[in-house]
């Protein structure tokens, strides 16, 4: 697997609401660009989501099915890695990194690494992933700011 994508981004609300945002899969359609479904098929010990079914549609340039497995770390970090690969998608790894910021909120790092079966120009690939993870902060960003603004607050 290639070396991952990264970008940052503070978000106006607390880390618990954050977490529990990234955890409500079958919300991902209502916030989530290019996610048709999200199925949670299993859970951790502690209730949350350990494998998830996606259906994508990302524009018609990628198109899939496939099974995420997930590692929770606190209201600190979550971590994914593909367990049950799709038609297209190959090998996926990636992370929600949370820390508080000394402004207010909570800065919100997404790490990304796709693999696609096929041949895909390494810069094309690159811009894709970047586009995908700004695409997801910013749809996080509202949907975790329309909670917290929903429970009182961050």
């Amino acid at each position: 697997m290639a070396d991952k994508t990264r970008s940052t981004l503070t978000i106006d609300a607390a880390k618990p609401v954050i977490m529990a945002v990234i955890a409500d899969f079958p919300a991902y359609p209502q916030w989530a660009s290019g996610v048709k479904m999200a199925e949670i098929v299993k859970t951790d010990s502690d209730g949350r989501p350990a494998q998830v079914r996606f259906s994508l549609d990302a524009g018609g340039i990628i198109k899939d099915k496939y099974v995420l497995g997930y590692s929770w770390s606190g209201q600190d970090e979550v971590r994914w890695t593909l367990v049950e690969r799709g038609s297209m998608i190959s090998d996926l790894t990636g992370a929600y990194l949370l820390e508080s910021d000394p402004a207010g909120g909570t800065r919100v790092t997404y790490e990304l690494a796709v693999g696609l079966i096929g041949f895909m120009p390494g810069f094309v690939k690159k811009r894709a992933e970047k586009t995908i993870i700004d695409t997801a902060l910013k749809g996080l960003r509202g949907r975790a700011t329309q909670v917290a603004g929903e429970n009182g607050g961050i």
